[in-house]
Formats: C-alpha cells, sequence, structure tokens
C-alpha cells in the first residue's frame, strides 16, 4: 500500500529533518516547489542540490515535481493575503481562501495525478514536501487530501512542533 506525508522545512535542522523521513519510513521525496531553495543560513540544508545529497546518503530517493508547484502569480496572491493579515510566511496558519480555490483549479485539477501515484514506490511513504512548517498554510496539504480523496492514499503530516509523524484520520487537517 502506497502512503503519503507531508513535511516543510521551517522548523527543522537538517539533522531533524532527516530523522523524521527515516523514523516515518519516507522512501521517496517529492519536491513541490517552484524555487527549490529557502533564504537564510538556518535552511540552507534545504537548497535542492544539498537536500538531493542528504537524502540520497539517507537512502531517500528524491523527485522535483514542478507541474505541482503554484505558480509566482498564486504565491504572491497569498502574499499579499499574509501581508493584509499581518502574518510572514514562517508564521502562516492557513492559506488564503482564494489561493485554494485558484491552485485547485488551475494546478491540481489538471494535474495527472493518477500516473504520478502509478509511478510512486509501493509498500513505502512519499514525502510532499515544501517550506512551511505548518501543512494547512501550504499547497502540499491540497495535494494530500486530493491523494487521499481520490486514491485512498492515507496521509500523515510530520509536524516540527511534534515529537515523530502524526497521524491524523482521514487526510491533512
Amino acid at each position: 500500500m502506497r502512503r503519503i506525508a507531508t513535511i516543510g522545512v521551517y522548523g527543522f535542522t537538517a539533522g531533524a529533518f532527516l530523522e523524521e523521513l527515516t523514523r516515518g519510513g519516507v522512501a521517496l521525496l517529492l519536491d513541490l516547489r517552484q524555487r527549490r531553495g529557502v533564504r537564510g543560513a538556518e535552511y540552507a540544508w534545504a537548497n535542492a542540490a544539498r537536500l538531493q545529497r542528504a537524502l540520497a546518503a539517507a537512502g531517500v530517493g528524491y523527485r522535483h515535481v514542478k507541474g505541482l508547484a503554484p505558480t509566482t502569480e498564486l504565491r504572491q496572491l497569498q502574499y499579499r493575503e499574509d501581508d493584509r493579515q499581518g502574518v510572514g510566511k514562517r508564521n502562516r496558519i492557513a492559506l488564503a481562501p482564494e489561493y485554494i480555490e485558484r491552485y485547485i483549479r488551475e494546478i491540481l485539477a489538471p494535474f495527472d495525478l493518477g500516473t504520478l501515484v502509478t509511478e510512486l514506490p509501493s509498500g513505502s511513504v512519499t514525502a510532499l514536501f515544501c517550506v512551511e512548517g505548518n501543512p494547512e498554510a501550504c499547497h502540499r496539504s491540497l495535494v494530500a487530501e486530493r491523494l487521499c480523496a481520490g486514491y485512498g492514499m492515507p496521509v500523515t503530516n510530520i509536524r516540527p512542533d511534534r515529537p515523530g509523524p502524526v497521524a491524523e484520520a482521514g487526510g491533512p487537517v
């Protein structure tokens, strides 16, 4: 059976991130970022080349799925809502309703998830990866919800503020 986990960058050190992936049985990490870098020295380990080397050393596969990344325009829409609410990307707790609607319509609906699912390793966990620590504040939660609802794939959100992976019934909260 294929299973899904979600994980972000914020709140993790490189070591803790890799430890959580290993503890969660993750065999493949799907990078859902448009630009595969993170600002700030604290998170330099999550920039694509460094991350891929660390994952390979830990025995975790890597695949960039740019087709599921939000466009620059969609990211800007979310940033405007963050500004309106006075929250930063690292502190966001939810996605803007317009962002959700447009991401689903413009990115997720036309994407061939069926083909992606058939390419995932069976009998293991695949992690959906982006930067936000809180899955509800990231588009990866929308992808996870669709995989759970459409393909019956159980979802676990790995969060930096909780010890160990946390299974959430019915998919991401």
